[in-house]
């Protein structure tokens, strides 16, 4: 039996924290839940969409662990059209098109992504991609 009760925290390497920290609370609107410094200096920030459980921490990328990934991180929108044209009028990074229902499928993060439900990818400024369903 398991003790486990949710996922508290993923991590996302970045090369600049302020300035991957300053795209995820100005740009995408996320909350800053933390920021510390900790083993010899080392900085830890957490942010996370308002209200959600499961934080992102913006890791110093170094040797192993480098920015510009597929992060597998699956973010939910209650309006998908929406926040790609926000993101899109924002600057960043977006998909062209939202992935949808019988176009193409994409392999993103190991896994074959059909548009179901739509879909569409977006990439902070180090190039970590996200999917937004």
């Amino acid at each position: 039996m398991t003790h486990f009760k949710q996922v508290i925290t993923v991590f996302v390497p970045v090369s600049d924290q302020q300035a991957a920290l300053d795209f995820y609370v100005k740009t995408l609107g996320f909350e800053q839940r933390a920021d510390f410094a900790y083993a010899d200096g080392e900085r830890w920030v957490e942010v996370a969409p308002p209200g959600a459980v499961t934080q992102v921490t913006l890791a110093r990328a170094r040797e192993g662990r480098p920015a510009g990934v597929e992060t597998g991180i699956v973010l939910t929108s209650h309006d998908v059209e929406a926040a790609h044209a926000a993101l899109s009028a924002a600057g960043v990074d977006v998909d062209d098109a939202i992935l949808r229902e019988g176009d193409e499928p994409i392999t993103w993060a190991g896994a074959v992504q059909a548009g179901i439900p739509p879909m569409f990818r977006f990439r902070d400024p180090d190039g970590n991609s996200f999917l937004v369903t």
